[in-house]
């Protein structure tokens, strides 16, 4: 166990009920109800559940846990995601996984809910790793992405970032289910930022990251305020994991692209809420290693418990 601080208090449905049809918090936090059973779900949305959580180093039993979090961030991308699972088990002294720390006895899940992973973190230097072929992928979405979203000096940029050899990126990767609370997420940054620093100073791969790179879950939410006159309204920008909003007020290049036409898996969960319709994206964000620090602060004023 590498992280006994990582244990969290975590709420079930009663702050989240509307996230409840997203598959992958269903078989996260289940609060041991029947599903398929109508006849008690007033009672369980308004019941709250107290989950512990443990971090842990990244073993091989976290191969499918972890591929299904990155198949829920890429979608229906071209991004072999069971390639980029193995690239972070290699590199497991880099990143943690999110478990349960205390697993009921009657529980009926199926394997060892032990193993079941709620969220893990790692950060992937794509410099290093140009080669791979997981990476280009990742690297070629991006790019694909940004030229159809953005100015032409912007995908330059990006493009220059990317491949300058001298300055290594870093992809960091925070995936969790819906309903584990961004509070989780101050001790796993925290102990991604000492390994990252221990990888350095032991020249090992990986360590040494001028940018981070992120995409993120994002949606847009229509404004409730009445746009001034002759002006179109502006939908407003929300994070699902929401400490990274502070990782977006430090980036340097940031872009969205849609995954509305990707969200018909049951991996994208439900996109309305009170049925306001709710446009699905994820936002690319690269950001400066000199300004992690900040967004390192930004964490702790508003995620310490």
């Amino acid at each position: 166990i590498m992280a006994s601080s990582a244990k969290r208090r975590a709420v079930g449905k009663e702050d989240h009920p509307d996230d409840s049809e997203d598959n992958s918090s269903d078989e996260g936090l289940e609060d041991g109800g029947d599903s398929g059973d109508d006849s008690g779900s007033e009672e369980d949305i308004n019941e709250e559940v107290i989950v512990d959580f443990e971090a842990h180093t990244i073993t091989h039993n976290d191969h499918n846990g972890i591929k299904k979090l990155l198949q829920q961030l890429f979608l229906k991308a071209h991004v072999n995601t069971s390639q980029l699972t193995d690239l972070l088990i290699e590199q497991n002294y880099i990143g943690s996984v999110i478990r349960q720390a205390e697993v009921p006895e009657d529980s009926d899940d199926e394997g060892d809910p032990a193993d079941e992973v709620f969220g893990f973190i790692s950060m992937l230097n794509l410099t290093e790793r140009k080669g791979v072929q997981c990476v280009k992928e990742v690297k070629d979405l991006i790019l694909g992405q940004c030229e159809k979203s953005c100015p032409h000096s912007v995908t330059d940029e990006l493009e220059k970032v990317l491949d300058d050899t001298s300055k290594p990126v870093g992809l960091l990767l925070s995936e969790r289910f819906i309903n584990v609370p961004p509070q989780i997420a101050l001790p796993l940054h925290k102990q991604l930022q000492e390994e990252m620093a221990e990888a350095q100073r032991t020249n090992k791969p990986s360590g040494r990251c001028h940018y981070c790179l992120m995409i993120s879950k994002t949606y847009k939410e229509p404004s409730n305020t009445v746009p001034a006159r002759g002006a179109a309204p502006k939908d407003q920008l929300m994070f699902v994991n929401a400490e990274e909003e502070f990782f977006y007020e430090q980036a340097t290049i940031k872009f969205h692209y849609s995954v509305q036409e990707e969200t018909d898996t049951v991996l994208s969960g439900r996109w309305s809420f009170e049925d306001v319709p709710m446009k699905p994206q994820r936002t690319v964000m690269v950001i400066p290693a000199d300004r992690i620090s900040a967004v390192m602060d930004k964490l702790k004023e508003y995620l310490t418990v």
